[in-house]
């Protein structure tokens, strides 16, 4: 009996999965049309932003001190001290930024989402907007991917910002790196297009993120169990989404021909 039960939940999470995709190709047809709910909107992008603000800039000052510590040692080591920040930024701006930073957006907003809006499906809630003439992808969905979309990649260059000072305490106070060679090495090894790109895989994830936990808040079954499961769910599929696209994102930013990474 088990079996037939392991492989019906395989066929619930490929549906799932569709249903995902179906739910981006709407929202891009309602975001086509212009119809935004306003004031659901700022709300969402209140909770996205400021309400996820101190998580975020913790995670990011905590891994900039260590990723210092592990690597102001060996640089030094080899007479590079030049450039522990420079290495730091590019590591913050590429990669370490934009995925931490949407790993907690997964945890904090896409697990609330998924919550929210299932808890909303087996009360019937979403049934009752259909007969009130609401749709709910416009009133419910459409804020959240926007507000997602726009705020997490504000989120991650305060990030970038907070992991880069957290670094320059480690370098200054433990290994003895000069304030003025820390930022000077930032200067050199940081270009435009290592910004550009952080912002656009930050775009990118929180619309992921936006659409997977509400996906799965519309497709909950089962009560409150179900509403348990699909919050824990949302937030795993988020995370094996973010770090599955981040080497995509990052082949087709980074990888590949360097001719064909543009010059800003």
């Amino acid at each position: 009996m088990k079996w037939p039960r392991l492989q019906w939940r395989a066929h619930r999470s490929v549906r799932r999965l569709g249903a995902a995709f179906l739910l981006a190709g709407e929202v891009t047809f309602h975001l086509l049309r212009g119809r935004i709910s306003l004031r659901n909107l700022i709300e969402q992008m209140a909770l996205v932003g400021p309400a996820s603000l101190s998580v975020a800039l913790v995670t990011a000052a905590f891994v900039g001190m260590v990723f210092t510590i592990q690597v102001a040692r060996e640089f030094i080591t080899f007479g590079a001290t030049s450039a522990v920040g420079g290495v730091l930024a590019i590591a913050l701006a590429r990669e370490l930024g934009p995925v931490l930073t949407a790993v907690v957006l997964a945890g904090r907003v896409g697990s609330a989402f998924a919550a929210e809006i299932g808890t909303m499906k087996v009360t019937e809630q979403i049934d009752a907007l259909y007969m009130l003439g609401t749709d709910p992808v416009d009133y419910l969905v459409v804020p959240r991917f926007i507000a997602c979309v726009l705020m997490l990649p504000i989120l991650n260059i305060l990030a970038l910002v907070t992991g880069l000072w957290g670094g320059l305490i480690i370098a200054d106070s433990l290994y003895g790196i000069p304030r003025g060679v820390y930022i000077e090495s930032i200067q050199n090894f940081l270009q435009p297009w290592d910004l550009w790109s952080s912002m656009i895989k930050s775009g990118i994830f929180g619309g992921v993120v936006a659409i997977i936990g509400c996906n799965w808040g519309m497709t909950t079954t089962g009560g409150a169990k179900g509403v348990g499961q699909s919050t824990t769910a949302a937030v795993v599929i988020s995370l094996l989404a973010i770090f599955i696209l981040n080497f995509f994102l990052s082949w087709a930013l980074f990888g590949g021909n360097s001719s064909l990474v543009p010059t800003l």
